[in-house]
């Protein structure tokens, strides 16, 4: 097996392998997809939950300001879980497999989430309560950790060369159904328990996490039924080669080191966003504007919407034009909007919030479609789940964690504009990572 030198990633071969009949493709296309909207339904709904009930519910004796810090700080630990997740389950998909580790994601997500709403709050059994919610979301980070980088492995080694960010897109969408998804059964029980009152507090944002039993038994179903990857049986096929890779997360780190801190610093911005466009605006249209849950909500799900069309556009886009060139774009559209975006969020209009939280999701979007190809696409077979995962999760923790522990702090002491500015910087920074990655959309998934 050849080793890809850190500046010549297309040194791979570029001929097309041969790849499974059509049907086939688009049936591990939709599990994955159908997977990750689960495992990232189950995440949105604590990301929800967290701006809406839990400062009341699990840190009720901070105050709102206070409380409303506490509640995403919780939020952040499953960023920091990501990493971990990423090394663990990384281990098992490169030596096992990537369908039976993904079945183990599944799983760890959905008992965490579903305890979830099992869970008393702190006037039930007092400071046990946040410390379980924190354990419980520690362990949603780590199913995710190990989630997304099997599912887009899962589809981009069965995909055809030339429409592998087409391909890659199934498993990429699934954060958008997910945030519809979250954001609509909030709704309904919202309508059904009332806003404010103590059904809804004590019971009703419960339904949502309970709900998610349901979805995990169709994820699994649909996980049991798809075969392991072509490419993977090949690999494991070579007795030598897989002797070898005793730790691939040594074997990522030592071989490509700097695919995996460049990843991790390119998609960055895309973290931020993705943080912004869901939890945070959320909560920020909820307690700082004022706005009424039931639209904030709606908002989310139209937001959704418009980050599903863009996932899909730049996805298939990249195909003709390569995955670097159109996360560039992104990170090149961020610097200026997230400057521009709590002046605009400020005015208190309620349709500036709407195009705030679409155009914020858009530009994520734009990101994330060639995201699912362009990973997978960086690293060798041998160690590909854990370098791809390591990657996109430390992207998390940079992106994802840092933000929501600071942006309370920062908007209380310099004002909202300063959480612009530290996401600008993070989309600077991911430019200057984009810039250093080497185009990948023509190298062949077999090395």
């Amino acid at each position: 097996m050849t080793t890809v030198s850190p500046d010549d990633a297309t040194a791979r071969s570029v001929t097309p392998p041969t790849t499974p009949p059509t049907t086939s493709v688009r049936k591990v296309a939709v599990a994955s997809g159908i997977g990750t909207t689960i495992e990232f339904y189950d995440f949105f709904i604590y990301g929800t939950a967290a701006a809406l009930v839990f400062p009341t519910v699990f840190f009720p004796a901070l105050g709102a300001t206070a409380g409303t810090v506490a509640s995403f700080a919780t939020f952040a630990v499953a960023f920091i879980a990501r990493p971990a997740g990423a090394v663990l389950f990384g281990h098992f998909g490169d030596r096992i497999g990537r369908k039976r580790t993904l079945i183990s994601t599944l799983l760890l997500m959905g008992v965490s989430t579903f305890v979830i709403g099992l869970l008393p709050g702190a006037e039930t059994i007092g400071v046990a309560a946040p410390i379980i919610l924190v354990l419980l979301r520690f362990g949603q980070g780590f199913a995710v950790g190990g989630e997304w980088a099997g599912a887009t492995l899962l589809t981009a080694e069965y995909a055809p060369a030339k429409r592998r960010g087409f391909y890659a897109m199934f498993p990429q969408l699934g954060p958008s159904a997910a945030f519809i998804l979250s954001s609509a059964t909030f709704l309904v029980t919202g309508a059904v328990f009332g806003d404010t009152n103590e059904t809804f507090l004590n019971y009703g944002w419960r339904i949502p996490f309970l709900f998610s039993a349901v979805l995990v038994l169709i994820g699994l179903y649909m996980r049991l039924a798809i075969e392991e990857t072509p490419v993977f049986r090949e690999a494991a096929a070579e007795a030598p080669a897989a002797a070898a890779t005793r730790l691939p997360v040594l074997d990522a780190w030592h071989v490509q080191k700097r695919e995996v801190l460049f990843a991790a610093g390119a998609l960055a911005s895309l973290f931020s966003l993705f943080y912004m466009g869901t939890a945070y605006l959320t909560s920020y249209g909820t307690k700082t504007l004022g706005f009424d849950r039931p639209f904030v909500l709606i908002t989310g799900i139209v937001g959704a919407v418009v980050f599903g069309i863009a996932i899909a556009l730049s996805a298939a886009y990249s195909d003709r034009v390569g995955r670097r060139r159109v996360i560039l774009i992104s990170c090149v559209v961020a610097v200026p909007w997230t400057l521009a975006l709590f002046p605009i969020l400020d005015t208190g209009s309620a349709g500036l919030y709407v195009l705030a939280m679409c155009v914020t999701l858009t530009i994520f979007g734009i990101a994330y479609g060639p995201t699912g190809a362009l990973l997978p696409e960086l690293f060798q077979t041998r160690f590909r789940y854990t370098g791809a995962g390591l990657g996109y999760n430390l992207a998390g923790v940079l992106g994802g964690a840092i933000p929501p522990l600071l942006a309370a702090p920062l908007t209380a002491a310099y004002g909202s504009m300063a959480v612009g500015v530290m996401l600008a910087a993070l989309s600077v920074l991911s430019i200057g990572c984009t810039l250093k990655l080497t185009e990948t959309k023509d190298v062949s998934m077999r090395a």
